[in-house]
């Protein structure tokens, strides 16, 4: 076992979280739930996304949430970008760090970001090139990694050949997102050990949705093999539109409140994590999907 002193969280909340919320956060909003984070004591924080606001209406006014914020060195800001055009509009408006998005499989890439995977690599190999130049970090996602909704189960070793492809373009570290929430513990870990044989084990950060309620034990069985980065989002925010009833993202406070019963480090204050829930899931006007939150609030009074 070789599990980590340390993890990092890397809040995808503001970002992956509420861009699959019905209600819309204004950009000041959100830059007051990024200083809440900031404050809980996450310093990643994936701070928005230049894509289009015709189909993606809840990232309208990320370039004002970067512009508000350029003046917090103390944090981390990755924006997602799609192309060049969003690149260049996310350097406008001063992105330190970027964040490409492919998926593993054809149907989903189509679905998603209307191109094959091959053209979306295309795609993104010159984002890098022009990122790269100007001295900006980029972090590489890939989706549907354990399972596709329209193609069904994905073979490990193809996703393991596209981490290598985005390492070798310039991202620094990968992404494996389970975007529909249907992985166990064991083909996790059989992901992992392949895609680490490619590129290393410092390099991947895992990304579960808890759609069917295997998050956590996912996530401890990837920390084992010495993964000691993973992406959570607030409340669990989140879900994915292309896979009926899938879940949010694995909840910030119940992957610290596991790694606190662990002994292992995040640097996070639980308490003000569960507070920022819990206005959260009144101003979107649902209940958290955190099983942590809803047992702290039910004791207050």
């Amino acid at each position: 076992m070789t599990r980590p002193k340390r993890i990092e969280i890397v809040e995808v909340g503001p970002r992956d979280g509420l861009q699959n919320e019905v209600q819309h956060l204004s950009p000041s909003e959100r830059i007051t739930l990024i200083e809440q984070l900031s404050d809980a004591g996450l310093v990643q924080i994936e701070a928005g996304a230049f894509v289009s606001t015709r189909w993606v209406p809840q990232m309208a006014g990320s370039d004002e949430i970067l512009t508000a914020l350029n003046n917090r060195p103390d944090l981390r800001l990755p924006v997602l970008v799609p192309n060049l055009k969003g690149y260049n509009n996310a350097r406008a408006a001063g992105a330190k760090e970027i964040a490409v998005f492919g998926a593993a499989t054809e149907t989903f890439s189509q679905k998603n970001i209307n191109c094959s995977v091959a053209a979306s690599l295309d795609r993104f190999a010159e984002v890098c090139q022009h990122a790269i130049s100007d001295g900006i970090y980029i972090r590489g996602y890939i989706s549907c990694v354990l399972g596709c909704p329209y193609e069904g189960k994905v073979n490990p070793a193809q996703v393991a050949s596209m981490a290598q492809r985005l390492i070798d373009m310039g991202c620094s570290e990968v992404s494996l997102g389970d975007t529909i929430g249907i992985g166990t513990a064991d083909n996790a870990r059989i992901l992992v050990e392949h895609c680490a044989e490619l590129i290393g084990i410092d390099r991947i950060s895992v990304h579960f949705h808890d759609t069917y309620g295997q998050a956590l034990a996912n996530i401890l069985a990837c920390i084992d093999l010495g993964v000691s980065t993973v992406d959570t989002a607030v409340g669990g925010l989140g879900g994915c539109p292309y896979a009926k009833g899938s879940a949010g993202n694995v909840a910030t406070e119940d992957v610290v409140y596991l790694l606190n019963g662990l002994g292992i480090e995040t640097g996070i204050n639980l308490d003000k994590l569960v507070e920022i829930t819990k206005n959260l899931s009144q101003r979107l006007n649902h209940p958290p999907a955190s099983r942590v939150a809803r047992a702290k609030l039910a004791t207050l009074p």
